[in-house]
C-alpha cells in the first residue's frame, strides 16, 4: 500500500509539473505560424460564372444583400457543392470539423476539382478534431492551388505525445475556433451552424441533426471574407506543412480515392436524393426565394479571443445588445443551453416585462454532451418560474451510445434567435459559457422582417409536438414533460427517453463546479 501511495504521489507531482510548465511556457510550446499572409482576391465584374450570374441582381439592389435560410440538410449540401462547381476565383473555407465520411469526401472532391480548374483554395480547420486526418489534409495541401492551415494546432500529431501535450497545454488548447463559413469567389457565402459531416447533411443512417445555415450574396459576403482573412493571417493559424512532412505523391492517390468513392452505391444514392429534392433543385437552378436587405452583417469573435481582455469586440456583446432591445417576443434556439445567472435573469426580466420568451434546446436523451445538460438543469426551474417557455427536442433516431461527455445521438444543432419578429441571428454561437468565453464564434445578424418571419417559422416547426416536449411546472413545483404528440397529451414525470443511470449521473454532474467549461 505504501509503495502504491508513493507511486501515486509521484504521478500527481508529474501531472502538476506538466500543467505548470504549460502555464509558464505556453507561448513557446504553441506551434508558430509560418504561412505567408494572404487576403481575399479582389472582386471582378464578370471574371467568373458567379460574377456574371449575380451581377444583374446585385446591380438592381445596390447596397443590399440577398439572404435565405437553409434548414434542410440536402439543400445545405447542394448550396456548397453547386457553388464550388461554379467557383472560378477562390474558395475560402473555415470549419470546426470536417469529417472523414461520405459528405466530407464528396465536398473534398468538389474542392479538389475547383483547384484543378485553377481556383485558389484556402482551407482553415480547427485542429482539435483533425486527429488521423493529416495524410488527407497534407495530400490536399500538396496541390499548388490549395493551402491548409490549422487553428491552435498540436505540435505532436498523434499518439501518447499528443495526449501529453493536451494535458500540458490544457489552458491554451481549451480555446477553439468554432466558426463555420463557405465563401465562393467573394460573392457567395454559407454561414451558420453546420460542420462538414454526414449527420449535418441528412446523410447519416444513425442520426441527422436539425441545423441551420444562411446563404448570402452581396455586400455581407465581404464581412465573411474579412473575418476569414483575419483568422487566416493570425498567429493561431499554422500551415499544416509546417507541422508534418509533405507527401506530394499522396495527392494523386487521394484524388483517385475521392473519385472512386463518389461512384459507390452509397454516394450515388445520396446524390440522387439531393438531385430529387425540389428545394435543392430550385437552389441549383437559381430559383430560390431570397430576401434583399441592407441590414445584414456577418460578425465574429476576434481570432485571438483567448488573448484579448477587451470584451467589447466579442460577438457576445453584439448578441446581448440585440436582446436588450427586445419588447414583444424573444425566441431562442440553442442545442447547448447554459444561460448562467445573468442570462437567466435577463430572460426572466423580459418575461416579467410582458415579452413572450421561448427557448428550444435538446432533451437529455437528445443531447450529445450530457455534461452540458447538467448545466442547463440548474436554471430550468428558475426559467419556468419566471415565465420562460421551454421546449426540449426529442431524440432523433435510435437510442445513442451515450457517455457522460458525448455521443452521436444529438438531434438539434441549430443556433439562432429571432426578436420581435423584426431581427435575429443565425450562426455557431451556443448560449453557454464555452461560446461566450472560450471558443471563437461567428454568425449572421439581420434586421429584416421577411427573414425574421422565416426564422420564426423554423422555431415554431421545432417547437411543434412531433419534434419536442414542452417542459412545465407541476402544481407541487416539480417538473413535467408534456408529450403533445398524443391525444390527450401524455404527462411524464422525469426526463423522457433517458434511463435512470443517465438521469442520475447528469444530476450529480450538475453539482460539480464545471459550468465555466460547458
Amino acid at each position: 500500500m505504501r509503495r502504491m501511495m508513493i507511486w501515486l504521489g509521484w504521478g500527481l507531482l508529474a501531472l502538476v509539473l506538466l500543467v505548470i510548465s504549460g502555464l509558464l511556457l505556453a507561448d513557446h510550446l504553441t506551434p508558430r505560424t509560418t504561412g505567408a499572409p494572404s487576403t481575399a482576391l479582389p472582386l471582378q465584374p464578370a471574371q467568373t460564372p458567379i460574377d456574371r450570374e449575380l451581377g444583374p441582381y446585385l446591380a438592381a439592389h445596390p447596397g443590399e444583400t440577398a439572404a435565405t435560410l437553409l434548414p434542410d440538410g440536402l439543400d445545405a449540401f447542394a448550396a456548397r457543392a453547386a457553388s464550388a462547381r461554379l467557383a472560378g476565383r477562390s474558395l475560402d473555407l473555415q470549419y470546426y470539423m470536417w469529417h472523414d465520411d461520405l459528405v466530407g469526401h464528396l465536398l473534398a472532391r468538389e474542392v479538389y476539382a475547383a483547384a484543378e480548374r485553377g481556383v485558389r483554395v484556402r482551407l482553415l480547420l480547427d485542429d482539435i478534431n483533425t486527429k488521423g486526418l493529416d495524410p488527407a489534409l497534407l495530400a490536399l495541401d500538396a496541390h499548388p492551388n490549395i493551402e491548409v492551415r490549422l487553428y491552435n494546432p498540436f505540435r505532436n500529431r498523434s499518439g501518447v505525445w499528443r495526449l501529453l501535450e493536451m494535458v500540458q497545454r490544457f489552458f491554451s488548447v481549451n480555446h477553439r475556433m468554432h466558426n463555420k463559413a463557405w465563401i465562393v469567389d467573394g460573392r457567395l457565402a454559407v454561414v451558420g451552424g453546420r460542420n462538414i459531416g454526414d449527420e449535418y447533411f441528412d446523410a447519416s443512417s444513425r442520426v441527422n441533426f436539425r441545423d441551420l445555415d444562411m446563404l448570402l450574396a452581396g455586400p455581407a459576403v465581404a464581412d465573411a471574407s474579412g473575418i476569414f482573412d483575419a483568422f487566416w493571417n493570425s498567429s493561431a493559424a499554422v500551415p499544416i506543412a509546417a507541422l508534418n512532412p509533405q507527401t506530394p505523391q499522396a495527392l494523386h492517390a487521394l484524388a483517385a480515392r475521392l473519385a472512386s468513392e463518389s461512384a459507390l452505391p452509397g454516394a450515388r444514392d445520396y446524390l440522387r436524393r439531393v438531385a430529387a429534392s425540389p428545394s435543392a433543385q430550385r437552389l441549383v437552378n437559381h430559383e430560390l426565394s431570397v430576401h434583399w436587405s441592407a441590414s445584414i452583417v456577418v460578425a465574429s469573435d476576434p481570432p485571438l479571443k483567448f488573448r484579448s481582455s477587451d470584451r467589447q469586440s466579442w460577438l457576445q456583446r453584439r448578441l446581448i445588445a440585440h436582446l436588450d432591445g427586445a419588447h414583444r417576443e424573444v425566441l431562442l434556439i440553442s442545442p447547448y443551453f447554459v444561460p448562467g445567472t445573468n442570462g437567466t435573469a435577463t430572460l426572466v426580466g423580459l418575461a416579467h416585462a410582458d415579452a413572450q420568451v421561448g427557448v428550444i434546446t435538446n432533451s437529455l436523451a437528445a443531447n450529445d454532451v450530457p455534461a452540458v445538460h447538467s448545466g442547463y438543469e440548474r436554471y430550468r426551474r428558475k426559467l419556468l418560474h419566471g415565465g420562460v417557455e421551454l421546449f426540449e427536442i426529442r431524440r432523433n433516431g435510435p437510442k445513442p451510445n451515450q457517455g457522460l461527455f458525448g455521443s452521436s445521438g444529438a438531434s438539434l444543432h441549430t443556433k439562432a434567435f429571432v426578436i420581435d419578429g423584426e431581427r435575429g441571428f443565425v450562426g455557431s454561437f451556443n448560449i453557454d459559457p464555452r461560446s461566450a468565453n472560450l471558443n471563437t464564434e461567428m454568425g449572421v445578424l439581420f434586421a429584416d422582417a421577411g427573414l425574421a418571419q422565416d426564422l420564426r417559422q423554423e422555431y415554431l416547426r421545432l417547437a411543434a409536438p412531433a419534434l419536442s416536449y414542452q417542459v412545465r411546472r407541476a402544481p407541487d413545483g416539480s417538473l413535467q414533460w408534456l408529450d403533445r404528440s398524443s391525444q390527450p397529451p401524455r404527462v411524464l414525470g422525469h426526463e423522457p427517453d433517458a434511463g435512470w443511470w443517465l438521469r442520475a449521473t447528469t444530476r450529480v454532474m450538475s453539482w460539480l463546479p464545471i459550468e465555466s467549461q460547458l
